[in-house]
């Protein structure tokens, strides 16, 4: 790849992990106001599923994909979705 396309690629990554935490940080303030249990779910979901983000950003970064970090790069993302399902029906 081109050096302009890895570097495409690092800041469309980046705008997405500011859009993740932007979401975790709303989510948040939302939850510090009125704390109830839907709103807990949601900032959690929210915040794995920037941790998820913010791994994959680094699996293109450390250059040798294997399958355990696939694995560690997946689990946030489904901690974070079964978060946010069980914040839909609380």
């Amino acid at each position: 790849m081109t050096s302009i396309t890895w570097l495409t690629l690092g800041a469309l990554r980046l705008v997405l992990f500011a859009l993740a935490l932007g979401l975790t940080l709303i989510s948040f303030q939302a939850y510090s106001r009125k704390r109830s249990e839907r709103l807990q779910y949601a900032f959690i979901g929210f915040a794995f599923i920037s941790m998820g983000v913010a791994l994959s950003a680094l699996t293109t970064q450390v250059g040798s994909y294997t399958a355990l970090f696939g694995i560690v790069e997946t689990i946030p993302f489904i901690i974070g979705f079964s978060m946010l399902y069980l914040s839909l029906f609380q």
